[in-house]
């Protein structure tokens, strides 16, 4: 498994000064002022000014800082140390005062002492994790008493599709459990870039697998929503919309995004 994730994290480290060159992720109007932050995790946050806010799995920091610039005392954390040098550059040139650690999800709480208002997570996070059990105590010891969590991702139904020519087929299990090894070709932010590692692994988890781990670690679950959208064109019969979201034209009512806030009980 440490040789898995090891791959995963040479992967990530490739992709970190990737993604900061690339067109979708757009580096220079962020440091002129443009949020990166979507609808759904701003009105799930709602006013996060003073309040302190661990972003676990934050690349390489523009949604940290983007939460940072609404008034949020943020602490950024990522296993990739090229992503973090690049978030803390970042921070440096916007004159803020975010924090970021390099660690794994699970090692979390041995390089930060302080417990948060508010743990945050969004898209495309948890295939990259193969224990949710861990990743859940994590973040509630994370998490002040009362403390609230929040998850946007990727629906776990996605991995049950492919595109076939301009179609999406059903052609996997939704309850996979073993790691999937694909061979990695560009980017969902540049697909023609050039990358060294050769191979991707993933671990899909159900969102009941998803909501037990949580309620196992003392959170308290309040609200799931599902949407017929997601935030790249992860197929190519994707369309954007107004919103800067990709669905479906061909299946409108396919789930391809939720969203889950909980709160750690008192």
């Amino acid at each position: 498994m440490d040789k898995l994730v090891a791959a995963n994290k040479k992967l990530w480290d490739e992709l970190a000064a990737v993604h900061a060159e690339s067109k979708f992720y757009d580096v220079q109007s962020f440091l002129a002022g443009k949020s990166s932050l979507k609808r759904i995790e701003l009105e799930e946050l709602g006013d996060i000014a003073g309040k302190s806010l661990l972003h676990m799995q934050c690349h390489f920091g523009m949604d940290s800082l983007s939460l940072a610039r609404l008034g949020a005392r943020v602490t950024g954390l990522d296993f990739s140390g090229q992503a973090i040098e690049l978030a803390r550059s970042l921070n440096t040139q916007l004159g803020l005062s975010a924090r970021f650690v390099e660690s794994d999800v699970a090692g979390a709480r041995t390089v930060i002492e302080e417990q948060f208002d508010i743990v945050f997570t969004s898209y495309g996070v948890l295939v990259w994790l193969p224990d949710l059990k861990a990743w859940a105590k994590s973040i509630a010891d994370c998490l002040k008493p009362g403390g609230m969590f929040l998850l946007v991702e990727e629906h776990p139904f996605t991995y049950m599709l492919e595109q076939e020519a301009d179609r999406l087929e059903i052609k996997y299990s939704y309850f996979e459990r073993e790691p999937i090894e694909l061979p990695v070709s560009g980017s969902y932010a540049d697909p023609e870039a050039r990358i060294e590692q050769p191979v991707t692994y993933e671990w899909v988890h159900t969102i009941s697998e998803v909501i037990t781990s949580l309620i196992g670690a003392g959170l308290t679950i309040e609200s799931l929503r599902e949407f017929p959208f997601c935030m790249y064109r992860k197929f190519n019969s994707l369309v954007e919309d107004e919103d800067g979201y990709f669905q479906s034209p061909d299946h409108p009512g396919l789930p391809l995004l939720y969203s889950l806030r909980a709160r750690l009980r008192i």
